[in-house]
């Protein structure tokens, strides 16, 4: 992991097009803007975790489901 210090409007560059500025501290919170291109997806960690759980579970569904199909084309 890369750990920078950045003071109040200093940023950081990811590859060519994405930055992170530091917008404002106030106390122990630190507010951030991410510029990027709209194609690229930002989540706060939290919810990036729960996409990731949905998605496991509905595929984990969608295998449930396609293998009651199977096994009901296999009884004819």
């Amino acid at each position: 992991m890369l750990v920078l210090t950045r003071k109040i409007n200093q940023s950081i560059h990811i590859g060519d097009d994405i930055e992170i500025k530091v917008i404002q501290i106030d106390g122990d919170q630190v507010k951030i803007g991410i510029d990027a291109p709209k194609n690229v997806e930002i989540h706060r960690s939290e919810i990036y975790i729960a996409i990731q759980e949905e998605n496991s579970e509905a595929a984990t569904a969608s295998n449930q489901i396609l293998n009651l199909f199977k096994k009901d084309t296999k009884k004819d």
